[in-house]
């Protein structure tokens, strides 16, 4: 029966998704779930085009789609716009590139009254597509790829993120919002304060869905660079949210520009450096030959070309990030805004 079911908002950041934003809001309008307990809420941040004209079509034809405009066009500030404006008891992040199969709501809430946990996600299913897409698919499930395990986790379990996440609406009154600094890892800076305060992250591989990619190198440096780049201001914020893979990348990077200089200069420093290039290099082929084992999807190079870019330029960008935010250290950060409930609605506060 529906009304055993709690209501649900799903949130959707969007900035000109036209390609993708028909695939996902059908996705989310086919679940399995009861329809009038599932709203639909698109923040858009003024896109240029035609997303935002779907979304209305969408909104029109169903009367269960909403569009909010995010004029600042960063993911928290939309996350924190479609919170305040969500009706449902449950809160569920879905990505536009992202479609959900059919039972994903469904077993989102099942994973929380099963297990008690704050927030419930999937595993992160990239879909690839063409030669450098289908590479980027294979490396970023590798642990050897991206460290966090809803990239690569079969097994349920509790963990320190999720990919996208499905929440109680208290928990927002009880944590905060995300904070709206963090244009990348807002998710990661979240669920570290969630846990923080006893709250438990849980990774189901029943949540089923699929996530499409980035689809050439360019984009995905980029994507990268501004990950490392953003965890330098969630480390200053929160030092214990780090582990030792965190610096892994970083140092790499930072020992290769301290190496190049006096490699011409030094013998014994130049062949520490060329050790360190043939040892990682290594790593990557035989990562690049078990990730491509078995699979036809895509080639041992061009995987092997996605996991140097994923490593040089995340520990790029946190070098970059050590210098541009330099003047953050040791200060006092402002709290991320609230939730506010009163009788009438649900607010944001910056206080």
């Amino acid at each position: 029966m529906s009304s055993d079911l709690p209501s649900i908002s799903v949130i959707i950041p969007t900035y000109n998704e036209q390609h993708y934003i028909c695939e996902c809001l059908d996705s989310v309008l086919a679940q399995d779930y009861a329809a009038d307990l599932v709203e639909v809420v698109v923040v858009d941040g003024d896109s240029t085009d035609g997303t935002a004209a779907s979304i209305d079509a969408y909104a029109a034809k169903t009367g269960r789609v909403r569009r909010l405009r995010n004029p600042r066009r960063i993911v928290p500030h939309a996350l924190n716009l479609g919170i305040g404006a969500a009706r449902g008891a449950i809160i569920a992040r879905v990505d536009a590139h992202t479609t959900l199969e059919p039972d994903y709501l469904r077993e989102g809430v099942s994973a929380l009254r099963r297990t008690g946990a704050d927030n419930v996600g999937g595993p992160m299913v990239a879909r690839g597509g063409g030669r450098v897409g289908d590479a980027v698919a294979v490396a970023t499930s590798s642990p050897f790829g991206i460290g966090a395990y809803f990239h690569f986790g079969t097994e349920e379990r509790f963990v320190d993120t999720v990919y996208m996440g499905m929440w109680p609406r208290e928990v927002f009154s009880r944590v905060g919002l995300f904070d709206e600094e963090l244009v990348r890892n807002q998710d990661d800076e979240f669920n570290y304060r969630l846990r923080k305060l006893g709250g438990r992250v849980l990774m189901t591989p029943r949540m089923r869905s699929s996530y499409q990619n980035r689809q050439a190198l360019r984009p995905l440096a980029r994507q990268f660079y501004e990950y490392g780049l953003w965890k330098v201001r969630v480390c200053q914020k929160h030092p214990r949210q780090m582990s030792w893979r965190h610096f892994v990348p970083p140092a790499f990077v930072l020992a290769l520009l301290l190496l190049l200089p006096v490699w011409w200069m030094a013998a014994g420093l130049g062949m520490l450096g060329l050790l360190a290039v043939m040892l990682y290099l290594v790593a990557v082929g035989a990562a690049s030959w078990r990730a491509v084992r078995g699979t036809q999807r895509a080639s041992l190079v061009w995987v092997a070309l996605v996991f140097v870019t994923i490593h040089l330029m995340w520990g790029w960008g946190f070098l970059v990030g050590l210098v541009r935010f330099a003047g953050h250290w040791f200060r006092s950060e402002p709290l991320p805004p609230r939730l506010v409930a009163d009788d009438r609605a649900a607010t944001v506060s910056m206080d």
